[in-house]
């Protein structure tokens, strides 16, 4: 099978592996550890310049001992589908390491009859799930390269019944203690240039405006409110570009919460912007870290 190469190392991020984990464990080191290991996280998927720092508050609540398999649902932003794509790769190359690909649950998902197949030139297109693959090298360096797996998907434009489907289908794999989910979104895109001007004129600045529409979303997923987060995007059509693979995580961890007894939290760490903005020619993406832990019973 082929192998993904690291088409944005050298732009979005540092081709040299020695600089790159210099500068991942540099953000890794300035953040706290969480008492309780993640199950998922939520982090940005931008340049690392502009969202590495922020990723680093998700990252560094990973306990890579245990970990076998890791899903990484990121959303596509040049290939129009309605469905789940999974990558047809056996390995993603990163400049840390190569990180090896699990054909096995593929298969398994491949047999639901609900999931594309990614096609390599789409798959090395899309950066929202690359951006993750080097973060996920070096949280988990402790470990031998052989000894975990990834499972990259692709999550198109779904429908409320799909993302409920698809959670569905994610849930037994979130139960399971060996799996960590990583969802990948940006928050807020604001400016002309994505033709997305909200502006609530009760705040003194724009950039205000912003956080605060990004914070009522971020309270909904931390109440774990799949439905609720549906309604505030059609209600502000704030364009969070990963909100299909969050809310795919949401029906995942709802799934879970109505088979059996659990004790789950989602809260939020770090919020930041690109820029401020404070003009309707200005722009700016919002990023947020946020941890999801369960624990069964």
């Amino acid at each position: 099978m082929a192998h993904r190469q690291a088409t944005h190392a050298g732009s979005w991020y540092s081709s040299s592996g020695t600089e790159l984990s210099k500068q991942l464990g540099g953000w890794l080191s300035k953040v706290a550890n969480g008492n309780t290991p993640a199950k998922a996280i939520i982090a940005p998927h931008a340049g690392y310049a502009y969202c590495g720092a922020c990723a680093a508050y998700a990252y560094k609540q990973i306990d890579p001992r245990g970990i076998k398999r890791i899903f990484i649902l990121g959303p596509s932003h040049h290939y129009y589908l309605t469905k789940c794509a999974i990558s047809m790769t056996s390995q993603c190359n990163t400049p840390l390491y190569p990180l090896q690909v699990d054909t096995e649950i593929n298969n398994q998902l491949l047999k639901t009859g609900k999931f594309d197949k990614m096609s390599k030139s789409v798959d090395e297109d899309e950066h929202s799930i690359e951006m993750h693959l080097p973060y996920i090298a070096q949280v988990m360096s402790s470990r031998s390269p052989d000894s975990f797996t990834i499972v990259p998907i692709l999550v198109g434009a779904l429908g409320y019944r799909e993302e409920l489907m698809y959670g569905e289908i994610f849930s037994q794999y979130l139960v399971d203690p060996e799996n960590l989910f990583v969802i990948s979104s940006d928050f807020c895109h604001w400016g002309k240039r994505f033709r997305f001007t909200y502006y609530e004129k009760s705040h003194k600045h724009i950039f205000s405006s912003i956080e605060a529409l990004d914070r009522k979303g971020m309270d909904l997923i931390e109440q774990l409110d799949p439905a609720g987060f549906r309604e505030y995007l059609d209600k502000y059509q704030n364009t969070i570009c990963g909100r299909h693979p969050i809310g795919v995580l949401l029906q995942a961890i709802d799934a879970v919460r109505k088979k059996q007894r659990s004790n789950m939290k989602m809260r939020f760490l770090n919020y930041a912007q690109s820029s401020q903005c404070l003009s309707a020619n200005d722009s700016s993406v919002s990023y947020a870290a946020g941890v999801f832990n369960l624990s069964t019973s």
